[in-house]
C-alpha cells in the first residue's frame, strides 16, 4: 500500500497565491499529486539534500517572480552558483522532469475538457451551418465534397525530447487516467499510484539527452507511432462526427455522406535540402516502412470486420455483383477462397472481406500473384460489398465499420502518406550543368538521378500518389522548375519514361515572395507544365515559406509579405484559370510562422484557400495536435472548419475590406520594422554577438535530428544559420526576438491607437499577428533577458533589443487595450504564470554553464560539464516554454 504523502515531501505544488485559484481544481490537483510523487523520487535518490536544493531555489525563483525584484534574483543566482557541477545537474533534471509532469497533466485536463463539450463554436458542424446560411445548401454541399485539409509531416529538428522519454510520458499519462477512471476504489488507485511512483522514477533516471543523433528512418519510426497511435484511428472517427452531424436520425441507416477531406504528406526522409543523410536508399526504405504500417492497419480491420460479420446468406442474400466478386477471388486464390470457405460456408459477405484480408496481406509481402495492384482496386471491392450489403437490407452493417475501412483507404491509400521530396534549387543546377557538360558525373549529381528512379520506382509499387510532388527550395526562376523535369528525362532516358511529377516553387526570401506571380507566368508556359496541368484540371501547387523571409526581413514584414503574395497569386491563378493550393511552410514557432493554425487560415487573403490547405507541421507540433487521440480529433475538425469558413464570402469580403482599409497603416509598419530590423541585424558583428548572448553554438551540439543546423562549418552571417536554431537560440534566451522584434516601433510609427484598435478588431491578420506577438511577449523574461544580453561585449545592440522589447509590450498593451499582457486570455496567461519561475531556475542554471564556458578555465572536464549541465537545460526550457524552433 501506497505510504501517504506529508507536508514535507510536497514540492512543485500550486499553492502560489498567483495561480491557485486560477487554475483549475482538477488540473491543480493532478499537477500537485504529480509534483508531490517526483518529490518523494528525489528524496529517495538524493536524500534530504536533493530535495532541500531544489525547494530552496523554487522559492527564491517564485518569489523573485512575484515581488519582481532583482534582490530575490540575485539570490537565487548565488544558490545557483554555490551549486556543485553534479548537484546543479540533478537540479536542472528535477526542474525538467517536473516540466514534462506537468506538460502531460496540461494535455490530460484538456483532454478532460474536451470530452465534457457536446460541441464548440469552431466545430466542423458549426462551420457547414453557418457556409450554409451564406451561400444555400447545394453550394455549401458542393464546397464540402471539395474540402481538403493536407498536413505535411516533417522531420525539422524541434523536438528536444528523446523517444524513450515521450513513451515514458506517456505511460504515465495513461496512469493518470487510469487513476481518474479508478477514483471510487482505494485498492487500484494505490496500486496506481505505486506504478506512477515506477515510471516517475525511470523517467528521472533516463537521460534526457540522445547519445547518438537521429538517423532519417529513426525519424520515420517516430512519425509512424504517431499514425498507429492516433491518426489511423481517428481519422475516420472525425469523418463519422461529420457524417451523424448531417444524417441525423438516419445516420447509419442511409449511406454516408461525409467526405473523405483529409491527405496526409511526409518530408521525413524525403526532403534532402541540406540533409547529406537522406539518400535515394533511405527515400525508398522510408516509403516501405510507412506502405507496411498502413498496410498492416488496413488488413487488421478488415480481418476483424470481416470476422464480425456474421450475416447469413438466407437472412442477407448476396446480390449478383457480389457472388462475382467471389467467383474472381475463387479464381485468383482457390486455397485461400476454400480455407476460409469452410470456416464460413453460408456467409458469403464474411467470405468475400477475408479475403480481401488475405489479398493485404499479399500487397504488404509483396505476392503480385493476389495482391492488389493499386488503393482503387481494393475499394472497388469494398464498394460491392457495402452495395450487396445495403440491396439485402444491412444497411447498417453496410454503412457502419465497413465505411470506416472505406474512409481509411480512402484517406491513406497503400502508402500512408505522399512523400514529397524537396531539394534546393542550386544543386539541381549544378547537376544539370554536369550532364550538359558531359564526362564522368560526380556522387552528388548520381544521387539527384538516383532519386528520380527512386520516385519512378515507389510509383509502380504504391501508386502515382506515393510521390509525385517535387518541392524545389529557393525557386528564383522558371527555370528551376524546368530543371527538375529535364533532371528526371536525364534520369530515364526521356521524358516519356519519366515517373509523373508535380514539380512545386517554394518561395522563402524576401525578394522571391516579391517575384512569385512573375516567376509563375513563365513557369506555365513550359510544356512540361502545361502537360500536367491539362491531365490534372489545370491544378497547381505552389509553397511559401515563413522561415526564411521571417529571418531575412524581420517577423512583421514578412508577415505583410506573406500577405501580399498570397493575394497576388490567387488573383494570378484566378486570371489564368488555374485550380491554386497554396502550401503552407509555417513551423511551431512564431518567429517561424507559427501560433494558431485555424485562426491563421480564416486570417488569408481572399481567394488564397478556396476550401484546400495544406501545411508543415514539425517537431514538436506533430506530438502536441497528434499525440493524444482527443486532441487530434479536435485538431483535425478545427482546421477543417477553418478551411471551410475561409473562403465563405463574409470572411472573405470582411478581409478583403480591412486590407484595403488598412493598407497604409501596413505599409507604415512594413518600412519602420524593417529598418528597426536591419539596425540590429546588419550591424557589424551581429553574428559574433548573437552567438555570444545566446546558445547558438551549443544547440548546434544537440541529437535532435538527423539534418544539420547550419550550412557551413561555422556562422559568420544570418545566411550561414538556418531558421529553427536562429528562433530556438532567442527561446532559450527568454527574449523570443524573432517572434516581435521591429512591432514595437512599428505601432509606435502609426502612433494613432484608435487605428490601431480598429485593426485589431476588423482586421484577422492583424490580430492574429498582434495575439501571437502577445504570447510571445508572456514567455520573454526582461530580467533574465537582461542577463542574457550581458553575456556579449556589445552594450549598443544589447540596449536596442531591450528598448525594443519594452516599446513593443507598451505598444501591444495599447492596441489590445488591455492593462496586461494576456489580460483576455486567462487559461494562456495562468499557464505561462504557472511555469515562468520555474523556467526561471532553468535559465539561472543555463547562464552559469555559458558565463563558464565563455571564459574557458582550460580543464576539460570543467568544460565537459558544463557543455552537459547547458544541455540539459536546453531540454528543459524547451519542456517548459513548450517551445523550440
Amino acid at each position: 500500500m501506497t505510504t501517504p504523502l506529508n507536508v514535507s515531501q510536497r514540492i512543485f505544488d500550486l499553492s502560489r497565491n498567483d495561480v491557485r485559484d486560477a487554475v483549475d481544481g482538477a488540473l491543480r490537483s493532478d499537477v500537485s499529486l504529480l509534483g508531490n510523487l517526483l518529490g518523494r523520487i528525489l528524496r529517495e535518490a538524493g536524500g534530504e539534500e536533493l530535495l532541500g536544493d531544489v525547494e530552496r531555489l523554487r522559492a527564491l525563483v517564485i518569489g523573485a517572480y512575484e515581488r519582481e525584484d532583482n534582490a530575490s534574483i540575485e539570490d537565487a543566482e548565488k544558490l545557483v552558483s554555490e551549486l556543485s557541477p553534479d548537484r546543479a545537474e540533478e537540479v536542472a533534471r528535477a526542474f525538467t522532469c517536473y516540466f514534462h509532469l506537468s506538460n502531460l497533466a496540461e494535455e490530460h485536463h484538456r483532454v478532460r475538457v474536451l470530452k465534457s463539450r457536446e460541441t464548440s463554436a469552431d466545430s466542423l458542424p458549426n462551420a457547414v451551418s453557418q457556409l450554409t446560411a451564406e451561400v444555400g445548401a447545394a453550394e455549401a454541399a458542393e464546397r464540402l465534397a471539395a474540402l481538403r485539409f493536407h498536413p505535411v509531416l516533417t522531420a525539422h529538428p524541434t523536438e528536444a525530447r528523446r523517444r524513450a522519454v515521450s513513451s515514458g510520458i506517456r505511460r504515465i499519462s495513461d496512469l493518470l487516467g487510469d487513476r481518474e477512471s479508478a477514483a471510487a476504489g482505494v485498492v487500484a488507485t494505490n496500486e496506481i499510484d505505486r506504478r506512477l511512483l515506477e515510471e516517475i522514477e525511470v523517467l528521472w533516471r533516463t537521460s534526457p539527452l540522445r547519445t547518438t543523433r537521429p538517423t532519417p528512418l529513426d525519424e520515420v519510426r517516430t512519425a509512424m507511432s504517431i499514425f498507429d497511435q492516433t491518426l489511423f484511428e481517428i481519422v475516420p472517427r472525425v469523418y463519422r462526427l461529420l457524417d451523424d452531424w448531417m444524417l441525423g436520425d438516419a445516420a447509419g441507416s442511409t449511406p454516408s455522406v461525409a467526405p473523405a477531406f483529409m491527405r496526409l504528406g511526409s518530408w521525413i526522409a524525403a526532403d534532402r535540402d541540406g540533409n547529406p543523410f537522406v539518400t535515394a536508399e533511405v527515400t525508398k526504405a522510408a516509403a516501405e516502412i510507412a506502405s507496411e504500417h498502413i498496410l498492416l492497419g488496413l488488413e487488421r480491420v478488415a480481418t476483424r470486420v470481416g470476422r464480425s460479420l456474421t450475416v447469413g446468406d438466407l437472412d442477407t442474400p448476396p446480390d449478383a455483383a457480389l457472388r462475382e466478386l467471389a467467383d474472381a477471388q475463387k479464381a485468383l486464390a482457390p486455397h485461400i477462397t476454400a480455407k476460409i470457405g469452410t470456416r464460413a460456408p453460408q456467409e458469403l459477405h464474411r467470405r468475400v472481406l477475408l479475403v480481401v484480408a488475405e489479398r493485404l496481406a499479399a500487397t504488404r509481402s509483396g505476392d503480385t500473384d493476389i495482391a492488389y495492384s493499386a488503393p482503387e482496386e481494393l475499394l472497388a471491392d469494398l464498394a460491392v460489398i457495402q452495395q450487396s450489403l445495403r440491396s439485402a437490407g444491412a444497411h447498417r452493417s453496410a454503412n457502419g465499420e465497413l465505411q470506416n475501412l472505406i474512409w481509411q483507404v480512402q484517406t491513406f491509400g497503400f502508402h500512408l502518406a505522399e512523400l514529397e521530396v524537396r531539394q534546393h534549387s542550386q544543386v539541381h543546377r549544378t547537376a544539370l550543368a554536369e550532364i550538359r557538360a558531359g564526362g564522368e558525373l560526380s556522387e552528388m549529381t548520381q544521387e539527384v538521378l538516383e532519386v528520380y528512379r527512386t520516385i519512378g520506382y515507389l510509383q509502380k509499387r504504391y501508386g502515382r500518389t506515393a510521390a509525385s510532388r517535387y518541392i524545389v527550395s529557393f525557386t528564383q526562376s522558371s527555370t528551376d522548375i524546368n530543371t527538375v523535369y529535364e533532371l528526371a528525362a536525364a534520369a530515364f532516358g526521356s521524358a516519356e519514361e519519366a515517373p509523373v511529377l508535380d514539380a512545386v516553387p517554394l518561395f522563402e526570401t524576401f525578394a522571391d515572395l516579391q517575384a512569385s506571380t512573375t516567376i509563375l507566368q513563365e513557369m506555365i508556359q513550359l510544356p512540361a507544365v502545361q502537360a500536367r496541368l491539362a491531365a490534372t484540371g489545370r491544378r497547381l501547387e505552389v509553397m511559401l515559406g515563413y522561415s526564411d523571409s521571417s529571418k531575412d526581413v524581420g517577423p512583421v514584414s514578412a508577415t505583410f509579405a506573406l500577405f501580399d503574395a498570397q493575394s497576388r497569386i490567387a488573383a494570378w491563378a484566378k486570371d489564368n484559370d488555374i485550380e491554386l493550393t497554396l502550401f503552407h511552410g509555417r513551423g511551431g514557432a512564431l518567429g517561424r510562422g507559427g501560433g494558431p493554425a485555424n485562426e491563421a487560415v480564416m486570417a488569408q487573403p481572399p481567394g488564397s484557400v478556396d476550401g484546400r490547405f495544406k501545411v508543415t507541421e514539425q517537431g514538436e507540433v506533430i506530438f502536441a495536435q497528434y499525440g493524444d487521440k482527443v486532441i487530434a480529433a479536435r485538431h483535425i475538425e478545427q482546421m477543417a472548419a477553418a478551411t471551410l469558413l475561409a473562403s465563405s464570402p463574409a470572411n472573405e469580403a470582411a478581409n478583403g475590406r480591412a486590407a484595403v482599409d488598412f493598407a497604409g497603416m501596413a505599409q507604415t509598419m512594413d518600412n519602420v520594422s524593417r529598418a528597426r530590423f536591419f539596425d540590429l541585424i546588419k550591424a557589424d558583428g551581429f553574428a559574433k554577438w548573437f552567438a555570444q548572448v545566446t546558445p547558438m553554438e551549443e544547440i548546434g551540439l544537440l541529437a535532435l535530428g538527423s539534418r544539420p543546423a547550419r550550412r557551413g562549418l561555422s556562422v559568420e552571417s544570418l545566411e550561414d544559420l538556418r531558421a529553427i536554431p536562429w528562433v530556438f537560440a532567442w527561446t532559450q534566451a527568454r527574449i523570443n526576438l524573432t517572434g516581435w522584434f521591429g512591432l514595437g516601433s512599428a505601432l509606435a510609427a502609426v502612433g494613432d491607437v484608435g487605428v490601431l484598435q480598429d485593426a485589431y478588431s476588423r482586421w484577422p491578420l492583424f490580430a492574429a499577428m498582434i495575439d501571437n506577438v502577445e504570447m510571445s511577449l508572456a514567455k520573454t523574461d526582461g530580467r533574465i533577458a537582461e542577463r542574457y544580453l550581458a553575456l556579449g561585449d556589445r552594450a549598443d545592440l544589447a540596449e536596442l533589443v531591450a528598448a525594443e522589447m519594452e516599446l513593443t509590450r507598451e505598444w501591444v498593451q495599447r492596441t489590445t487595450g488591455n492593462d496586461e499582457i494576456l489580460q483576455k486570455r486567462p487559461v494562456l496567461r495562468r499557464a505561462v504564470r504557472l511555469r515562468s519561475p520555474y523556467v526561471d531556475a532553468l535559465s539561472l542554471l543555463q547562464l552559469r554553464a555559458l558565463r563558464e564556458l565563455r571564459v574557458p578555465t582550460g580543464a576539460s572536464s570543467t568544460e565537459d560539464a558544463n557543455k552537459h549541465l547547458l544541455l540539459l537545460t536546453v531540454n528543459g526550457i524547451a519542456a517548459g516554454l513548450q517551445n523550440t524552433g
